[in-house]
């Protein structure tokens, strides 16, 4: 019979590298990237298989404001997952130290990244499969890819000694230059390492103990200070701040005795930018590719240029070549293909100057569905609002704006100070400034509304939340 695997997601990320798509308030693991699929939902429905249907035995590690995200993602692939949310960001030694806190010694972890791209999913279980006896008894075991092409975008991992099916890792090297990566490739005696880990976890904590101490130890105490809500586990976040960020690989894997790797000749790409976003579409005649809404992506005269078109006009790319050309409702970016490593840098820039898209986009997810800002003026401002069946906002009020709301589709329950009304298609009503009010839909199908808001300030700080139904602070802030 094959081991029970409990796999763990880390849902941690930047959303810098796929930038305008991806956001730091929306990293490209909630992007659907591959037809209506993101790349966490490909990923949960791939370890699904591994867990045995046991969904309780899955976990995502997590940011706090992406736990709502994470949740209907796992919905969506029909899973109700558990999530750790990490208060802050530390990298995956602490991400992967929390998981193993949270489990019991004898359990089998997988630790995979939510982001990346493997469509062999049955393969990739088999190769799980593979390495659990070396796991069960006691090995660190990590996974590498057989490498297709001299990759600089890629860490390797040296194979040392077969040990059955797999290796004794020689050692874990750093993304190379050009020649070294041929160099590796020519040798066959390298792998691309893919960040994913199969490991019980008493011997995570052990080989913690022994390479990272502090880590550990900072993770322990926020552990055993954590507090539990339904599906969610929050690791104290004053203790957790004490925790240095370092990765898995340098905190641990490099330096233990311990470690196997096993190789993976199947499809396998971790997305880390747009050339390797451009790779997942198949290209015409001309090398050209598209992704996105692709019925409005055109190529004339054009070679070996990708297009991601975001909305609803065209997008033409005329005479060019090696380009990437990404456009969204409210960024757009041209870079050469050469320079898609970069792209970071474009959000560090935007970010000095306090652009908004560089951390959120035009339309905003929250736990009861989302909103879009359509168009803004210095005292007015116009949202499309979705409400999931079933969902409301908060209770609350504003100073400083006033809000109209016309019912596009669904039904609206509305309290409106003192008044509670049902609105269908069609009618609307006025929220004067300082009135309490809510918007819910008591409907199986989801709820839009048009919402004009007017005001001498519009900012989403103007809420004092009275009531929540997401455990959010009852405190003026973000809805």
């Amino acid at each position: 019979m094959s081991a029970v695997i409990h796999p763990v997601i880390l849902c941690g990320g930047s959303g810098t590298r796929l930038w305008p798509l991806s956001r730091k308030a929306f990293p490209k693991q909630f992007i659907p990237l591959l037809g209506d699929k993101s790349l966490l939902q490909l990923t949960l429905e791939r370890v699904a298989t591994l867990a045995q249907g046991q969904p309780e035995a899955i976990t995502c590690v997590a940011a706090e404001e992406h736990r709502f995200l994470v949740a209907d993602v796992a919905a969506h692939a029909g899973l109700s997952v558990r999530q750790i949310l990490e208060p802050q960001a530390k990298n995956t030694a602490a991400a992967m130290a929390l998981a193993a806190l949270a489990a019991p010694d004898e359990a089998l972890l997988l630790f995979c990244p939510a982001d990346h791209h493997i469509p062999d999913a049955a393969a990739f279980c088999a190769m799980v499969q593979g390495a659990a006896p070396a796991a069960q008894a006691g090995r660190l075991v990590t996974f590498g890819v057989l490498p297709s092409f001299p990759s600089t975008a890629y860490g390797y991992i040296q194979k040392g000694a077969a040990a059955g099916v797999g290796f004794e890792v020689a050692r874990f090297v750093e993304k190379p230059a050009q020649d070294k990566a041929l160099e590796f490739l020519a040798s066959g005696q390298y792998l691309w390492n893919a960040g994913i880990f199969l490991v019980r976890a008493a011997d995570l904590l052990q080989a913690l103990q022994a390479h990272a101490p502090d880590v550990l130890d900072v993770c322990r105490q926020a552990m055993q200070q954590s507090q539990r809500d339904g599906l969610f586990l929050r690791p104290d976040a004053q203790v957790f701040a004490g925790c240095r960020s370092q990765s898995i690989d340098y905190a641990v894997m490099e330096r233990a005795g311990n470690v196997s790797v096993y190789p993976f000749a199947g499809v396998w790409s971790d997305v880390g930018s747009w050339n390797a976003v451009a790779q997942l579409a198949e290209p015409d005649v001309y090398g050209n590719r598209a992704g996105g809404e692709v019925q409005h992506a055109h190529h004339l005269r054009a070679h070996d240029t990708y297009i991601h078109a975001g909305g609803q006009r065209p997008v033409v790319a005329l005479g060019t070549s090696g380009l990437l050309v990404i456009d969204t409702p409210d960024a757009l970016l041209v870079v050469d293909g050469s320079h898609a490593e970069a792209v970071k840098e474009v959000v560090a820039k935007l970010e000095s100057l306090d652009a908004s898209q560089a951390v959120q986009h035009r339309r905003v997810a929250r736990p009861w569905g989302w909103y879009d800002s359509i168009d803004l003026g210095p005292r007015h401002q116009v949202k499309r609002i979705m409400v999931k069946p079933g969902a409301s906002l908060s209770l609350q009020m504003h100073h400083h704006r006033a809000e109209h709301w016309v019912v596009v589709s669904g039904t609206a329950e509305v309290t409106n100070g003192d008044e509670v009304m049902v609105l269908d298609e069609n009618q609307s009503t006025y929220i004067p400034i300082g009135r309490v009010h809510r918007l819910a839909n008591p409907g199986q199908e989801p709820l839009e509304i048009i919402e004009v808001q007017s005001g001498s300030y519009l900012g989403e700080d103007d809420i004092v939340r009275l009531e929540d139904s997401y455990g959010r602070e009852i405190k003026p802030e973000r809805t």
